[in-house]
């Protein structure tokens, strides 16, 4: 097997990895000062959606040592503890959501989270057990039709224009695709515009349903994951480099992203947004990591090889002391501590981290 298709190989493995019931709808009125937030993605937002999903154990992150650090157990989370959206929900004084998928009763009145493990914005690369993106949309929208039966019509209309549209698409896509290593320029573009394309109808069909308020987080810094490293090291990439053909494809993506909600805002009637800028947050970190107190920016805390970038919790593996002196928890997906501190930066931050607002200002937009 050749190191290109070894790569798509693992970079697969590696990354698949109700509402109560109301006597009236006076008992469950959404308060003044309400706060919802949907979620939308792939293993960056995942809160455990693919432990209930018909795929192999092995495409999960529901044993040990995922979820250490927090919860002290795997919840499905791709990391040792809380991801960003976990950290926004502590902001906004709301419970932690559980999985979309998981089962009994859910209270959906602040949100729910459909992220799941490999979920692709193209149906080509939308391969069989991760939650697609096309798929939570249909999710958002049969929560959407049960909010309007529980608090009625209005209110439910009030809940979805107030509340926040939270994605991180479009990575999969690009690591699933061989046009990153095979494809030309031209066919690049083509991949990205596709991409795009698909975000910007699935963002038309949840403004159409009543949204209005969107936060984006771009593609990161994907030539840098440790698992890319880590099979990439056969070839080109010394140990102390990134996958530069990966990183300027991502470029491209949020390039075009950027372009295209703007775009959005003209077309569709008080649309608002921001835009979160995971990449460079990141890569900054990457780079720099003692100057944002990590130890290590390039390995991760959890898995076997020189980067640590395969099989975290499948033995044999390795697992760090301390997970917060680590950017990366394994082979693609930062530590709680990471996370804790984009999170932050999302919620209250300046332009060069979120635009054209925060995620605080984007909440308090009427």
């Amino acid at each position: 097997m050749s190191n290109v298709s070894f790569l798509i190989y693992v970079l697969m493995m590696f990354f698949f990895f109700t509402v109560p019931s109301a006597s009236s709808k006076g008992d469950h009125r959404v308060p003044s000062k309400h706060v919802a937030l949907f979620v939308f993605g792939d293993s960056v937002f995942d809160p455990g959606n693919n432990n209930f999903r018909n795929i192999s154990n092995d495409s999960k992150a529901n044993f040990w040592p995922y979820g250490e650090t927090f919860f002290k157990f795997p919840t499905g989370r791709y990391t040792d503890g809380r991801i960003l959206p976990d950290f926004l929900s502590m902001y906004l004084k709301i419970p932690l959501w559980k999985p979309y998928l998981a089962p009994g009763k859910h209270n959906l009145l602040h949100g729910a989270n459909f992220a799941s493990g490999g979920a692709a914005v193209l149906p080509e690369y939308s391969v069989e057990g991760p939650v697609s993106f096309s798929e939570q949309l249909s999710y958002f929208e049969n929560v959407a039709g049960l909010l309007k039966k529980q608090i009625g019509d209005e209110e439910a209309k009030e809940m979805l224009k107030g509340a926040v549209y939270l994605s991180s698409l479009g990575g999969i896509d690009i690591l699933f695709s061989d046009v990153y290593i095979n494809g030309n320029q031209v066919q690049r573009q083509e991949l990205i515009n596709m991409v795009i394309g698909n975000i910007t109808q699935g963002i038309k069909k949840i403004y159409a349903i009543g949204g209005r308020k969107f936060a984006f987080q771009n593609v990161g810094p994907i030539g840098c994951m440790p698992v890319v490293r880590q099979i990439l090291l056969l070839e080109s990439v010394s140990s102390d480099e990134c996958y530069e053909d990966l990183l300027n494809l991502a470029t491209l993506h949020n390039d075009v992203l950027a372009k295209a909600i703007k775009e959005l805002e003209t077309q569709l009637p008080g649309f608002k947004y921001l835009i979160y800028d995971y990449y460079n947050l990141l890569l900054d970190r990457i780079k720099n990591p003692s100057e944002y107190g990590f130890k290590e920016g390039l390995i991760g805390c959890c898995g076997n090889g020189t980067f640590r970038g395969y099989s975290c919790g499948v033995e044999p593996y390795e697992l760090c002391s301390e997970p917060s002196e680590y950017v990366w928890f394994d082979g693609g997906h930062p530590t709680e501590h990471a996370y804790a501190q984009l999170a932050k930066l999302v919620w209250k931050g300046g332009p060069k981290a979120t635009k054209p607002f925060n995620m605080k200002q984007l909440f308090e937009l009427d």
